[in-house]
């Protein structure tokens, strides 16, 4: 049975503040013993505890920056938290960077195995999707070519139509996806919703507030990494919303 269980988990990076420092900060910084290049702690996570369990559709909300995507990237397992639990139980299928890990000297065809292989599946899984993939993709010979020559919504595209062709017990979606043109966009949305409502689990990261109200049943709102409020998904929106108002008045 699916089930993602996260009990009191922070996660945090250790950045430096300059990818470089110059010679000229070395001597200045050096005259008054502060560090050229000072390490920075980011509280990407903090304190979070959240259980999900089969057949909840949950939306993440919150302000840029409040940890919506790294939520996503840790229950994904590719964060581990630096403390607390992080226990998903379930095949997940992940809709964000969707081109991450494309081999850009390999044809379209050979990326369609890679990033199968990736997801999980098996050499005949794969031989029993590829012509689907590469249909839905509609790319047609264009998956003879190397992929370092397509353009951006062609990789897109065809990112899109492997990620997609799984069936995952746990759905995560960060953000909408545009990907191709308008014809395109249309069936990506028609492929995503029909995602969600075979999935055992869906948690989805989005600034729409309308599109979480109509596909999901539960809420978080996250802020500053923290929780401020979890329930029915109509009611973390309104509060969240309210929140935003005294923001709008003064910005108007």
């Amino acid at each position: 049975m699916a089930h993602i269980r996260i009990d009191q988990a922070d996660l945090t990076f250790r950045v430096r503040r300059h990818l470089r420092a110059s010679f000229k900060d070395y001597v200045l910084r050096g005259l008054f013993r502060k560090s050229v290049n000072p390490v920075i702690t980011v509280h990407a996570l903090q304190n979070v505890s959240l259980d999900v369990r089969e057949g909840e559709r949950v939306g993440v909300l919150g302000h840029n920056g409040a940890g919506k995507s790294t939520l996503l990237k840790m229950i994904a397992g590719i964060y581990d938290p630096n403390g607390g639990v992080c226990d998903t139980n379930g095949r997940v299928s992940s809709l964000f960077d969707l081109t991450l890990g494309f081999e850009p000297d390999a044809t379209g065809w050979e990326n369609i195995a890679f990033r199968c292989y990736l997801q999980g599946e098996t050499p005949r899984s794969v031989r029993e999707k590829v012509d689907a993939i590469a249909d839905f993709s509609g790319l047609g010979d264009h998956l003879d070519m190397p992929v370092r020559y397509y353009s951006a919504g062609m990789t897109v595209r065809l990112a899109f139509s492997i990620a997609t062709a799984i069936d995952p017990e746990i759905l995560l979606v960060d953000e909408v996806l545009a990907a191709g043109d308008a014809e395109f966009q249309e069936r990506a949305a028609q492929r995503i919703e029909d995602m969600m409502a075979q999935a055992r689990i869906m948690i989805c990261a989005s600034h729409d507030l309308a599109s979480l109200q109509r596909l999901c049943n539960r809420a978080i709102w996250l802020e500053h990494g923290r929780i401020r409020l979890s329930g029915p998904c109509p009611d973390v929106v309104a509060a969240y919303c309210q929140s935003l108002a005294p923001e709008s008045r003064a910005a108007a």
